[in-house]
């Protein structure tokens, strides 16, 4: 099985459609079917059903995506290990994190690392779901959530809070709301359920089923950004909330924790690049 063609027929079968696998991969549509159609001729098998809602892997395209993918695995593993023993401080370094993060911390870190190394191409992806590392999605994270793979080394960068905020315009139409009585006759905002399920119940341990959704959001900056705009009640990460002086924290006694992570693949370690953007993120995060 050519690697080529194996890697086109995978983003097919993840994507189920060839329009998908073609942006994936950054590649044109027309490409990704003559690959299929190749790999199908070689094998001589039909590895896809077409129909109307996609591409349906057949038996025999189960079989060859399992195989398929041991291949991806043993590509990127060789990849991972010669980027391992590269001490470059030249090349690409894929970082990837949350959307506030990125405009709090990684941003000013990315930039130092510009200072130091120019000829590093910085390629910083901000979104809520996790990047795969095993994959080279990204060879750097930071994350909230602590990695339980054993190819995966972490460190602790530091420990947030979260608050809950409002806004002046919002308090002051309103009106405070009352401890105990889980928000009624307030708005609320809220992450959509695929990112913060918890938000759908409760906000800083604060019931919410009294309380109306005005929006749910998929990203920190939006949040943020409508709880200033007085949308109504939000939880916040206390660091950046508190610098906004349209904001106004309800309850300070009341409080939630989380703690932040960086990760890499244990192969990419002693890349230089990979080592050099670790330190300036370091650097970027205080420990208290």
């Amino acid at each position: 099985m050519d690697w080529d063609n194996a890697r086109i027929f995978l983003a097919i079968h993840r994507a189920g459609t060839l329009r998908g696998a073609a942006a994936q991969l950054d590649i044109d549509q027309a490409t990704v079917g003559r690959r299929l159609a190749a790999m199908e001729k070689s094998l001589n098998a039909r590895l896809f059903l077409r129909t109307p809602g996609g591409y349906v892997a057949t038996p025999a395209g189960d079989l060859a995506a399992s195989a398929a993918e041991q291949m991806e695995t043993a590509a990127d593993r060789l990849q991972r290990e010669m980027q391992g023993i590269d001490n470059r401080l030249s090349g690409t370094i894929r970082v990837a994190t949350s959307d506030t993060m990125a405009a709090h911390f990684v941003v000013e870190a990315m930039q130092r690392l510009h200072q130091r190394h120019p000829d590093i191409r910085i390629v910083l992806t901000a979104a809520t779901q996790l990047s795969s590392l095993t994959r080279r999605e990204a060879d750097l994270a930071i994350r909230t959530v602590r990695p339980d793979s054993p190819d995966l080394i972490s460190r602790h960068l530091t420990r947030r809070t979260l608050g809950l905020y409002a806004s002046k315009a919002y308090l002051k139409k309103h009106g405070m709301p009352t401890p105990g009585n889980a928000l009624a006759g307030h708005d609320i905002v809220i992450y959509q359920h695929s990112v913060a399920p918890r938000h759908a119940e409760k906000l800083c341990g604060e019931p919410v089923a009294n309380a109306r959704v005005a929006m749910e959001v998929n990203t920190g900056l939006v949040l943020h950004e409508a709880v200033k705009a007085g949308l109504g009640i939000g939880e916040l990460a206390t660091h950046i909330a508190a610098t906004t002086p349209e904001l106004v924290r309800i309850w300070p006694e009341r409080e939630q924790s989380y703690e932040v992570y960086l990760v890499m693949h244990s192969d990419l370690n002693r890349t230089a690049r990979v080592r050099a953007a670790a330190d300036a993120i370091i650097e970027s995060f205080p420990s208290k």
